[in-house]
């Protein structure tokens, strides 16, 4: 049979490709709010994006400061550690400053050891948060872990409060594990310890929410986590973890480190477990640069979602990664600037523009590629390359609508950015005028 004729048969027999992500798991949804605002974990709901202070509690108006920031940046809840009696006293402050502020993201309360205590003796604490996160690997020892348990569970009934069951690795009850080393070594063919690992990881988040149903909490406000620091050993627990109960998940790499290496480590252990469907909210667990924002954990998770088409937050630029007919770096600048931008417009055109976070912009660098990304984009630029004549066309909706030259190509660019933005998104459906 010829090439030609095994062509055609495969074209006549084919199935069309298709793509996207897998269908996500289903789960129970829920509801953590606080006053009219209300942000649903699981269900239908669109994966979330949380993120963590590193303020001391105590200081409210610091702390207060950086769950703004950290809300504004696209959080959509912030976890603050409440870790001693002086940090519970500060909470009810924190809210209320937050709500001064015009700030309604939930916050969530960060309890180890002591949860118990403060919530008992801090019931101010307890009503201004809009859920607990529980570490059952240190809630307690020996015969005291389930009464304390028992007493943060009941509070969250009290309150109305849902829980996020979040073990760790690094904090993992000791005592399960060694019984589950001891269960293994009686087995016929034991299994490897990584593997009882995973296991107590598992039986862990799971058991302490079905102690937690048995003490009186809807499933409906229940939340699980099992935090690795390791990318594949992230994937085998989430994907067990997922297959074995119906609980909305947490995702997150915990520890994930500095700069890039935290970026990519996180990237590449969400994603797989994304795109298999599985993850309900996200927390990318960088430890911030010195003077860096803590805002760029925001960031990564809102690009990690956005890139995957999974969710759309602000207008996202294509730009090539430059060579050799790329020696000027203005390119590359006014990429930069024009992602700066539509990030800094997007707390305006959220609610102005529907839709605007869809917008895909391209900033080329030289005529090998840039014209056909920049009529693949809605709006895009292919700016000259070296030895190649000064002057940048701009494509709108597939078509070349201008040719810029001169020193303002970048505000002239700017200008034709925000045009667009009102021409298309500035009708109240969204749709293009």
């Amino acid at each position: 049979m010829s090439l030609a004729q095994q062509t055609a048969l495969y074209t006549d027999n084919a199935l069309p490709v298709s793509g996207g992500p897998a269908r996500r798991r289903v789960c129970r949804p829920v509801e953590v709010r606080w006053g009219e605002r209300c942000v649903v974990i699981g269900g239908a709901a669109s994966i979330c994006v949380q993120s963590m202070t590193n303020t001391d509690t105590v200081d409210a108006i610091a702390t207060a400061i950086q769950v703004k920031e950290l809300a504004q940046a696209g959080s959509e809840l912030v976890r603050i550690t409440v870790n001693t009696p002086q940090a519970a006293q500060a909470v009810p402050g924190i809210r209320e400053q937050l709500d001064r502020m015009g700030i309604d993201a939930p916050l969530i309360g960060d309890f180890h050891y002591n949860g118990h205590l403060l919530l008992k003796d801090y019931p101010g604490c307890a009503q201004a948060l809009s859920k607990y996160r529980i570490n059952p690997g240190n809630v307690g020892q020996g015969a005291k872990r389930d009464t304390q348990f028992a007493q943060m569970i009941e509070c969250a009934c009290r309150h109305e409060k849902p829980v996020r069951i979040g073990v760790n690795w690094g904090s993992l009850d000791q005592d399960l594990l060694a019984q589950m080393m001891d269960d293994n070594a009686r087995r016929a063919q034991p299994w490897d310890a990584q593997s009882v690992l995973y296991e107590a990881l598992i039986e862990s988040a799971i058991g302490s929410a079905e102690r937690a149903v048995e003490l009186g909490l809807a499933p409906e406000k229940i939340i699980l986590s099992c935090k690795v620091s390791g990318v594949q050993d992230l994937i085998v627990v989430y994907r067990e973890l997922a297959a074995r109960c119906d609980y909305a998940l947490h995702l997150g790499l915990t520890e994930a480190g500095l700069g890039s290496k935290g970026i990519v480590a996180s990237t590449a252990a969400l994603a797989v477990l994304l795109q298999q469907g599985i993850g309900d909210t996200i927390r990318i667990s960088l430890t911030p640069e010195p003077d860096a924002p803590r805002t760029t954990e925001v960031v990564v998770a809102q690009e990690i979602l956005q890139t995957m088409g999974l969710r759309a937050f602000t207008p996202m630029v294509t730009a090539c990664p430059g060579c050799g007919r790329t020696t000027s770096t203005y390119f590359q600048a006014l990429a930069a600037h024009i992602q700066d931008y539509l990030r800094a417009r997007m707390p305006v055109w959220h609610d102005r523009y529907p839709g605007v976070a869809d917008m895909k912009v391209a900033v080329m660098g030289c005529i090998v590629n840039g014209p056909g990304e920049s009529k693949h984009a809605d709006i895009g630029i292919s700016l000259p390359g070296s030895g190649e004549h000064p002057a940048a066309p701009v494509f709108i909706d597939g078509r070349k609508v201008a040719t810029l030259r001169g020193e303002r190509i970048a505000e002239e660019f700017e200008g034709m950015v925000n045009a667009y933005v009102e021409r298309r998104y500035g009708n109240s459906d969204g749709n293009a005028a």
